[in-house]
């Protein structure tokens, strides 16, 4: 995508003076010069250009608050004079991967008295013999040079009070202070439940049990009047015995029917 367009598709209906931010990484610039940029992006603050084959910055607008310009992965090789007149108030400057060879080539940059951090990754000058001394030395203001400051004290990886890290860190607490909440209100209700149900069953086993103990109460009565039956008729004589038995299995008595043949 050609860098005009893309410019056209960040702006998203906005006027250049109220953009802060611009990003046209990987886009095509025109011969390796910046295209469509002007000075109306008066309050621009980041603007980021990576890997468009950028060759030089010479047709760069003044941006007066621009304060980060991300270079990376360009062929820039020289010309940084136009950085000090077009971008006075720069602090973070990104060169990696371009094709800087030589510690005079960043002498310019001693013109921008805010600038503390630069990159120069993947450029050949960082092969040189006390290149970090070098650049110290050359540029004063750096505290950061690829990272790190003159001591090897690595720099943060960004500024929280800038960025608003923490409020969103805060947010995001919060929010899983509320999840954790409406989990331990959950666990309760389960267990709530849970002990509802447990009592429900316990319930039920006490009914069980004492149909069970109703049965065995009736089965045992219905075996005691068998056994008072049966001992009734051990104390009757034999015949009346005999005679009792045959009158419950609806039969009759051979000597009854004898009586009746006689008469």
């Amino acid at each position: 995508m050609e860098m005009k367009k893309r410019l056209t598709l960040e702006l998203r209906n906005k006027k250049p003076g109220e953009v802060k931010e611009l990003v046209l990484d990987n886009c095509r610039s025109d011969d390796g010069k910046i295209v469509g940029l002007s000075s109306d992006f008066e309050n621009l603050e980041f603007l980021s250009m990576i890997n468009i084959n950028l060759l030089s910055v010479s047709n760069l607008p003044k941006l007066n608050k621009l304060r980060k310009l991300e270079l990376s992965d360009n062929r820039i090789s020289g010309g940084l004079e136009v950085l000090a007149e077009r971008t006075p108030n720069l602090t973070h400057l990104n060169l990696s991967g371009n094709k800087i060879k030589d510690i005079n080539t960043l002498e310019p940059l001693k013109k921008l008295p805010n600038l503390h951090s630069l990159d120069l990754f993947n450029c050949e000058v960082t092969m040189l013999i006390n290149y970090r001394e070098s650049v110290f030395t050359l540029l004063p203001q750096l505290t950061y040079l690829d990272g790190f400051d003159a001591d090897d004290q690595e720099a943060p990886d960004s500024d929280p009070e800038a960025d608003g890290d923490g409020l969103e860190d805060e947010y995001e607490n919060g929010e899983e202070g509320e999840e954790e909440e409406d989990d331990d209100e959950e666990d309760d209700l389960d267990e709530e439940v849970i002990d509802e149900e447990d009592d429900e069953d316990d319930d039920l086993e006490g009914e069980e049990e004492e149909d069970g103990v109703d049965d065995e109460e009736e089965d045992e009565e219905e075996d005691g009047e068998d056994e008072e039956d049966d001992e009734a008729d051990d104390d009757l004589p034999r015949g009346e015995k005999r005679k009792r038995n045959l009158e419950d299995e609806g039969e009759e008595d051979p000597e009854d029917e004898e009586d009746d043949e006689d008469d």
